[in-house]
């Protein structure tokens, strides 16, 4: 009997991959020049395990905060691993057949939902922002990356907080707000926040913030502008009378970081800073390609980068040649490189795309504008 036993489970096992194996190959061939992965993609899209197609997103909703600002609330796939509230999220975005990438910090704590928000204001000529805010629709899917970023606030958390921001650098720390109030932690914490805005009416979430003033979460200090004058950093000593017993955390444009961290060293105090890069690639046609060791390469824009590095004698992966095996795939660090078969453009933006780059087949792409290539980095 242990014999029969221990036989029958084995046959079990054995036979439910392969017919599984079997049964997959038949479909590949039926969905073939597709993948069987494509496919389903189609009907589940958000669906996990998948590292070649990165992490994916649905747009659920698009709210309009301002007449030029919104929030994107996102459901992500299975892989996403979650956040703490401050960090920030790269999102990936196709507009008019480019893919760029941006940075925007996450507007939220943890979600029951497993949803996620970020808040874009629309800057003059940004792309991203001016699509995300104006022609992002719900069910639009978009790419994503994990969640990164060291603005968060310690644990456990200060007596007393100082929360400086101006314009959209308001986005982490409402994060951070939203995910303390949920958990009564303001009870414990006094938490004073100077928000500045160019005008009442460019001001996100003021109404929000002004409701959890009143309701004593915070003590909070309205500057606009257009009513009080550019904000000078020196007036902090009147504005907040106790600062120097206030940890210190500011998000905005970089004069008034710059101006905050000289105030604060000046007086031996703590300050923790997010700042926000906007950088802008202008895509053209072909360009100087710089590859990991420092040689630089004068590309046209119909020259794959591959027999580019090659000429050059860049020791570069390389497989089929035809943009199939993905044998030839690296990380461009920076910049822009159109698709030769169908002309799609691939942006990569130092301080917006991850540390690692952007991944891209040099058999099929050509310069399309100064582009950083490491060669010697294999991407997935």
């Amino acid at each position: 009997m242990a014999s029969i036993s221990a036989s029958g489970p084995v046959r079990g096992r054995a036979s439910g991959p392969t017919l599984r194996s079997a049964l997959r190959r038949v479909a590949e061939a039926a969905v073939t020049p597709l993948e069987l992965d494509d496919v389903f993609d189609v009907f589940h899209p958000l669906r996990g395990g998948r590292d070649d197609a990165g992490l994916r997103g649905r747009i659920v909703s698009v709210t309009p905060e301002t007449a030029e600002s919104a929030t994107i609330l996102v459901k992500p796939g299975r892989d996403w691993a979650g956040h703490v509230p401050g960090q920030y999220v790269r999102v990936g975005v196709d507009v008019d057949g480019v893919r760029l990438w941006r940075t925007y910090s996450l507007t939220h704590g943890p979600r029951r939902d497993r949803c996620l928000s970020f808040t874009v204001k629309a800057i003059p000529g940004g792309v991203v922002s001016n699509h995300l805010v104006h022609r992002a629709r719900a069910g639009q899917m978009i790419q994503l990356e994990q969640a990164e970023g060291e603005f968060v606030l310690p644990v456990p958390i200060p007596r007393k907080l100082l929360l400086v921001t101006a314009g959209s650098g308001i986005t982490p720390v409402i994060g951070m707000l939203r995910n303390l109030f949920s958990r009564r932690v303001p009870a414990a914490t006094d938490i004073t926040l100077v928000h500045v805005n160019q005008s009442e009416s460019s001001a996100i979430f003021r109404d929000e913030l002004r409701a959890h003033g009143t309701a004593g979460n915070l003590t909070l200090v309205e500057r606009y502008d257009d009513r009080d004058g550019v904000l000078d950093v020196e007036l902090l000593d009147e504005l907040v009378p106790d600062l120097g017993d206030r940890l210190t955390y500011a998000c905005g444009p970089a004069g008034l970081l710059d101006a905050l961290e000289k105030h604060h060293a000046d007086r031996g105090l703590v300050l923790t800073t997010e700042r926000f890069r906007p950088v802008l690639v202008q895509p053209g046609d072909g360009g100087t390609v710089t590859f990991a060791d420092g040689r630089e390469v004068e590309s046209d824009g119909a020259t794959p980068i591959l027999d580019a590095g090659e000429g050059a004698g860049v020791l570069m992966p390389s497989g089929c040649r035809m943009g199939i095996c993905m044998g030839c795939v690296v990380p461009m660090r920076s910049g822009a490189v159109r698709d030769l078969r169908n002309g799609a453009l691939t942006v990569a933006v130092p301080g917006e795309t991850g540390p690692e780059g952007v991944p891209i087949q040099t058999c099929i792409s050509a310069a399309a504008g100064a582009c950083h290539i490491d060669e010697g980095a294999r991407s997935r």
